[in-house]
């Protein structure tokens, strides 16, 4: 779960690039971060461990020492073998610094390669996996081969989901790469060519890209780009333009990009239902052909005989190269590690997948799922109303957790799934221990928890779901809980029980899971906020999961 970033072009751009670049990949790790460069027939390399601006400091006291490359690799790392470290951060070399490597993923036979490496003399430095492609390309240069015929080599030996990219002092201005199973894009541009984990790393240099396929390389120089099979033949690969707007990457007036893509959930919602949710509320999914997250599940579903339809964000990501049909949520780029936007318009799209798969098996009256559908279209008015109702509550709830030990979120029906998604939220940002938990269940064990340093979180719903959660929210105040409720501002019930109540406003059933994730996810981020935790880099997670 690391970012992959390269660069051949102009002098006094490369470095300027490839930290742009790591820049929009940290949520990708932020363990350690470094840089290869190709300097006068040599490779420099530089890597610190910790967040990014460590190694923007590193170079900077450099005093322009790098400014003349125009060639290079950058990483930003989430650890898998080996500590986080400067000795383990990416750049790893070979053969004494001739090959420099970047690698996102698992080496799963790495352990008997180093043995083998080893026992011809070869001494490593690091723990990581990484380091042994360093020295297997090393070896086949040395052995007369060029630089992809000797990465070629080293890929057929090894076992595992990865993606890399490698420089070599003896073939300057070049940079090759290959993947398999973990996502590497290749960036055009006049007389510079990038190459990245993910398109949002190089939106604000090219729109234009091309999909590097499993099992192949990529050799990337200033004038070209070509793509080659592991026995070097080449392949033809079509361009595609990605229109996600440059500005997506900016935070745009807001302190941090969780707040942002919070306020940007009315958006993303109106962007997921558009096209596919008529006035009458008929639901369209001609795109789907109505007659989930990891590669490893799609696998395994498809050797069972299922087909697979991705519900996801971003076009052309792997996921939906491996699926029979695609549902793409439009919610836009995202870029703090939890999910906010992003979770909300996959809920959107897999109520507009349930709809159009009802109305298919004719398993639903007409104009039932008519009106469910209706119900939908307000999704977005009705989250920015939730939006503008929480200004000063949200702050307030946040000091009801000053105290707090851990937290137990309730809820029941759906708004037990609501529970779970703030439980989740709070413990990603904030490294409070919560636990989403059926409202009705609670004395299966989670009322063991409640006491004055236990703050509860309950989701409300509506009708006899409501009523029944007031009861058991009555158990944990009885218990000496501070609670908090998510219930409408006139629900008196609510407010007589709570020290703070999040208001939502009315809203049909289907609707309640908007309206409520919502005040949690502000909730999450203000404790967080208030803990002085970093809310977009939360510690040991990682945005994109590409390691099984």
């Amino acid at each position: 779960m690391c970012g992959i970033v390269g660069y051949v072009g102009k002098e006094n751009r490369c470095v300027e690039v490839l930290m742009e670049g790591l820049r929009h990949l940290e949520y990708r790790g932020y363990d350690s971060a470094g840089l290869a460069l190709q300097l006068s027939g040599r490779i420099e390399a530089i890597k610190q461990s910790g967040h990014l601006e460590k190694l923007a400091e590193a170079i900077a006291e450099r005093n322009g020492a790098f400014s003349r490359a125009r060639a290079g690799v950058g990483h930003t790392r989430w650890a898998t073998h080996g500590r986080p470290n400067d000795v383990n951060a990416h750049p790893q070399l070979g053969n004494g610094g001739t090959v420099a490597v970047v690698h996102n993923g698992i080496i799963e036979n790495f352990a008997e390669l180093k043995e083998e490496i080893e026992g011809r003399g070869t001494t490593f430095e690091s723990e990581t996996d990484t380091e042994v492609i360093a020295h297997l390309i090393a070896e086949g240069m040395e052995e007369g081969r060029s630089l992809r015929e000797a990465f070629a080599g080293a890929l057929r030996r090894l076992r595992g989901s990865f993606a890399v990219a490698v420089v070599s002092a003896r073939e300057p201005e070049k940079v090759v790469a290959a993947r398999r199973q973990s996502p590497l894009v290749v960036g055009l541009g006049k007389d510079e060519n990038f190459l990245a984990s993910a398109v949002q790393a190089l939106l604000k240099e090219t729109r234009e890209f091309l999909l590097v396929e499993n099992g192949e390389i990529a050799e990337v120089t200033d004038s070209s780009v070509q793509i080659f099979t592991l026995e070097g033949e080449p392949v033809r690969r079509k361009t595609f333009v990605v229109d996600w707007d440059a500005e997506a990457v900016e935070l745009g007036g807001f302190e941090d990009y969780m707040l942002k893509e919070i306020h940007e959930q009315p958006a993303a919602l109106r962007n997921t239902l558009s096209g596919r949710i008529d006035a009458d509320g008929a639901v369209d999914l001609s795109e789907v052909d109505v007659d989930p997250d990891t590669l490893a599940a799609v696998e395994a579903a498809r050797a069972f005989g299922g087909r697979i339809l991705a519900v996801t964000n971003t076009q052309g990501s792997l996921i939906t190269r491996e699926a029979d049909a695609v549902l793409l949520t439009r919610a836009g780029l995202e870029i703090g590690v939890a999910a906010t936007k992003t979770f909300l318009a996959q809920v959107a799209a897999l109520d507009l997948l349930a709809l159009g798969l009802a109305r298919a098996k004719g398993a639903v009256a007409e104009e039932v799922l008519l009106e469910l559908g209706r119900d939908l279209r307000r999704a977005p008015e009705k989250v920015e109303e939730v939006l503008g109702m929480l200004e000063g509550r949200v702050e307030e709830a946040a000091r009801v957790f000053e105290e707090a030990r851990c937290a137990l979120f309730l809820g029941r029906g759906p708004s037990h799934a609501v529970a779970l998604e703030g439980a989740l939220k709070l413990k990603e940002i904030s490294y409070l221990p919560a636990e989403g938990h059926p409202a009705g269940e609670m004395k299966h064990g989670p009322i063991a928890l409640v006491d004055e340093h236990c703050p509860v979180v309950a989701v409300l719903g509506e009708g006899l779901i409501r009523e029944k959660t007031l009861s058991n929210v009555e158990e944990t105040v009885a218990r000496g809980a501070n609670v908090i409720t998510v219930a409408r501002e006139d629900d008196e019930a609510a407010r007589r029980m709570s020290r703070v109540v999040l208001p939502v406003p009315e809203a049909p059933e289907m609707l309640g899971p908007f309206v409520c994730s919502a005040p949690l996810q502000l909730l999450a981020y203000r404790v967080a906020k208030d803990r002085g935790c970093d809310v977009d880099k939360p510690r040991n997670l990682a945005k994109s999961v590409t390691v099984e």
